[in-house]
């Protein structure tokens, strides 16, 4: 399945510019560091076992990343939101191995439309997880975590506050989103928290 990367989204983002410029404060994007704090499952495989042997562990991680998202607002009030998030870090304490986790979600949003405008959404989508190889922390080598990815629904509840710099130009000093995902079989709940500018044609 093809999953935009951060310098896609910025392009593709780049490239409606010149033709929503003329449009009347119905175009918001925003741009910006985010964090997350999502719960990540490894399998850890056994190296001096006889046979495959593979435990899985679960430990939350802190994860630092990108948000790009795009809203239309069809009312001064009410628009429609594209929103793409990516987050990196360790999957397990003291090892090597990485997580990369995008989630891409859609849905409404509505506004307040002032100098200092707060917002709100509700959105839904899909979460993709991945796991690099690597060594299994404090097992002295017998055990390594081994690579993989998982994808399932994911939703979005959440909002912020802009506030106006200039002309078409703000920033969103915080955005809070309680992400729901489902992931290896199982329900996954976590923060997301991400600040940035935000322009508005």
């Amino acid at each position: 399945m093809f999953r935009p990367t951060p310098v896609l989204v910025a392009i593709a983002f780049s490239l409606f510019i010149p033709a929503i410029a003329a449009a009347q404060d119905n175009v918001v994007l925003f741009g910006g560091y985010s964090y997350s704090r999502p719960p990540v499952t490894v399998a850890e495989s056994c190296n001096l076992c006889a046979q495959a042997l593979a435990v899985e562990v679960t430990n939350n991680r802190n994860l630092n990343g990108w948000e790009f998202s795009g809203t239309y607002r069809f009312l001064p009030f009410l628009g429609l939101a594209a929103d793409f998030s990516g987050h990196y870090g360790a999957s397990v304490s003291g090892s090597s191995s990485s997580v990369h986790q995008q989630d891409y979600l859609f849905g409404p949003e509505v506004s307040l439309p002032r100098n200092i405008s707060p917002f709100a959404h509700v959105l839904f989508g899909d979460s993709h997880q991945s796991i690099g190889a690597g060594p299994a922390p404090g097992t002295g080598g017998a055990y390594s975590i081994l690579a993989g990815s998982t994808s399932g629904f994911a939703t979005a509840v959440g909002g912020g506050i802009d506030l106006k710099l200039i002309s078409h130009m703000w920033v969103r000093p915080i955005q809070i989103d309680y992400m729901v995902t489902r992931l290896h079989g199982g329900t996954q709940n976590q923060p997301r928290v991400s600040a940035g500018l935000v322009l508005h044609f």
